[in-house]
């Protein structure tokens, strides 16, 4: 068994509770109400994402090759 990392983001939703997206793995979408389930959950999803590329023999996406950069712009709104 490989040990993969995967880098995932949580958004504060105004109505409460956090949305975490992982940006390698295309619409691994999960939800929790605090930070903590949160990342739970993220785990959860990883790992069934995982398993369901790996049963279609699908390829199983890595972020080794992946570099990270915050771009600040303005905007008026």
């Amino acid at each position: 068994m490989k040990v993969l990392n995967y880098r995932i983001l949580l958004r504060k939703e105004a109505e409460g509770g956090y949305t975490v997206i992982v940006p390698s793995l295309s619409g691994c979408v999960t939800y929790g109400d605090s930070i903590e389930e949160a990342i739970e959950m993220a785990k959860e999803a990883i790992e069934l994402y995982l398993e369901s590329l790996k049963e279609h023999d699908e390829e199983i996406p890595t972020e080794e090759r992946t570099l990270e950069y915050t771009l600040t712009v303005e905007a008026y709104a």
